[in-house]
């Protein structure tokens, strides 16, 4: 923004003693006030605007983390509860399902651990321990999408403010000019 505008001063002329300037804005000289001012809030604007879009992004990415996860531990509540039926007392038996090779993989993907063998197999005892992780993993994410979501709901009151900054601005300049031009007749 620092070459956004820039002001110059204009020689021998000065009213009430205070000396006038003219801008240049986006290097464009002989701007007034004005239009220095509405350049410098929709440049504003359109930046808050670029931030918000990124964070938005990041609110996606989040959700898209928490629906895959939560996908996962629907999968893992189903092969829990198919080990129970099977053998309620050990955990040495296992189940297989197609399911939990693609939870293994979106499991790794995040950085979580679920111990599934090559087969597809998963005991009880490690389909309750990856549950337990995924669910406190779940809780964090969520906890971070909620923060991120009231800072981009921030972000973008700012950004609306910012354009009815501008736009106000731009009305006022031409309420003037039309004042002025009326005067003049």
């Amino acid at each position: 923004m620092a070459n956004l505008i820039v002001t110059d001063k204009i020689d021998g002329c000065s009213v009430y003693g205070v000396q006038q300037v003219q801008y240049d804005v986006d290097g464009v000289s002989g701007k007034d006030f004005a239009a220095a001012l509405t350049a410098a809030a929709f440049r504003q604007s359109a930046a808050i605007e670029h931030a918000a879009s990124g964070f938005a992004d990041v609110v996606r990415r989040r959700q898209q983390k928490l629906d895959e996860l939560g996908t996962v531990l629907a999968v893992l509540a189903k092969a829990i509860a198919s080990l129970t039926h099977d053998n309620p007392q050990g955990s040495d038996k296992s189940t297989t399902d197609s399911a939990l090779t693609e939870a293994s993989y979106t499991v790794a993907r995040y950085g979580l651990t679920m111990t599934v063998t090559d087969d597809s197999r998963i005991t009880r005892e490690n389909a309750m321990k990856a549950q337990n992780n995924i669910q406190y993993a779940l809780d964090i994410e969520d906890n971070d999408l909620q923060q991120d979501t009231v800072s981009l709901q921030s972000m973008l009151s700012k950004r609306d403010n910012a354009f009815s900054t501008a736009a106000k601005i731009v009305k006022k300049a031409m309420d003037a000019s039309g004042a002025t031009i009326g005067n003049i007749g």
